[in-house]
């Protein structure tokens, strides 16, 4: 009698088991929709190192403390809160132009990121730093804009001024509202 009712209670619990697994399934939309609802990330990265590649190439490196994914929004995007470094390369290899800055936001469909607070832009080949408080940054034209302040500074030079776009190795400016002094070369006719 003892054994059977040891059996019976063993065979509640194994049927109970087995019911609570099959009811527990997760709708990835629901969760997703749950997470956009509460504007909260899908995923939290910390002490991120992203490298990424094209045909087998080193183009970039990425590093953060903490990266927040918010790919479950209508416009997706991931947040970079306690700052960013991006190291890009050149087609040697050899470093080509680092940025810096503490806060970021890169959306993904259109891949344009915007960053913040204390941005250095430094082009290791030229010498060249841009430093400014916003920057926007077109990943697919490689091409850097602001209308805030900024300063750019050569071996030589440095001009400051309000309105800054150029090539992502900072190469082509146009630059709005400026001073200080530019040393220019005159052309051959």
């Amino acid at each position: 009698m003892k054994a059977s009712k040891k059996n019976i209670f063993t065979s509640i619990a194994a049927i109970f088991m087995v019911a609570m697994f099959f009811s527990c399934t997760n709708d990835t939309k629901k969760v997703r929709d749950f997470l956009a609802d509460k504007n909260l990330p899908i995923a939290i990265g910390k002490d991120v190192f992203h490298v990424y590649k094209d045909s087998g190439k080193v183009t970039s490196k990425l590093v953060t403390p903490i990266l927040k994914d918010f790919t479950n929004k209508g416009h997706p995007y991931n947040e970079f809160p306690k700052g960013i470094k991006i190291v890009t390369y050149d087609n040697d290899g050899k470093d080509s132009t680092t940025i810096t800055g503490n806060y970021a936001l890169s959306y993904t469909s259109t891949r344009v990121s915007e960053i913040k607070g204390n941005v250095v832009v430094f082009n290791h080949t030229s010498e060249r730093k841009l430093e400014t408080n916003q920057l926007f940054w077109d990943q697919r034209e490689k091409y850097f804009f602001t209308e805030d302040g900024f300063r750019v500074t050569n071996i030589t030079d440095t001009i400051s001024g309000f309105g800054f776009e150029s090539k992502q190795d900072l190469s082509k400016w146009l630059l709005k509202d400026i001073t200080g002094g530019v040393e220019v070369q005159k052309e051959e006719l």
